[in-house]
């Protein structure tokens, strides 16, 4: 899993509340086990006509935020089934942090273990932010998980709270396999001892 430090980027703003796992990745896209190419299907049905044809009006297909790398959203953002699916989209796609003033558990799990950073923030500050964002791609948003700071265009600094061994895995980019591999030698050791004890096993 990459790692993640600091990142300077575009904000796309997501005033909509609510938006479940099925909007950011609907059912039929559900097949796969791959996590790499789901971000050309994140938010399918609002990004795309019937026909295939970009909706021009949607925050993601307009110029300015086709690499917008953050997410402003609002209330209750990743409700809905538990497909994993919504989180590979959305990484898949580019964009490494989601701010929204709370997030469906599931999901908010979910993002830690696929490299991305939910951060909850209170509805004033995501109103501030989500006005920042609407500035459009000049105005560029930092996220700094080591300060746990979100820096707007203009320079106001907003703290936010991270789950410490959370905010750990994503600065070291160890995801549940990488945070096994860890022990890697200690595993050798004891799978070493086991055979010579039980060599019948």
């Amino acid at each position: 899993m990459e790692k993640f430090q600091k990142i300077t980027g575009v904000a796309a703003p997501m005033p909509l509340v609510n938006i479940d796992t099925d909007m950011i990745i609907p059912k039929v896209f559900l097949k796969t086990i791959k996590r790499s190419g789901l971000g050309a299907n994140l938010f399918d049905e609002m990004r795309f006509d019937r026909q295939g044809n970009e909706i021009p009006d949607f925050v993601l297909n307009k110029p300015q935020y086709r690499d917008a790398e953050i997410l402003v959203a609002g209330d209750n953002f990743g409700c809905g089934s538990s497909r994993e699916h919504a989180p590979w989209a959305i990484r898949d796609f580019g964009i490494k942090c989601v701010i929204s003033t709370s997030f469906a558990d599931i999901f908010f799990n979910n993002c830690f273990k696929n490299g991305i950073l939910p951060i909850v923030m209170p509805q004033e500050v995501v109103d501030t932010l989500m006005a920042d964002a609407e500035k459009g791609s000049n105005a560029r948003m930092t996220i700094n998980l080591e300060a746990q700071e979100v820096t707007t265009s203009d320079g106001q600094v907003f703290e936010f709270e991270v789950d410490p061994f959370r905010k750990h895995c994503l600065l070291e980019g160890l995801d549940d396999i990488g945070l096994t591999l860890a022990h890697e030698a200690s595993i050798d050791m004891f799978e070493e001892a086991a055979a010579q004890s039980r060599p019948w096993v």
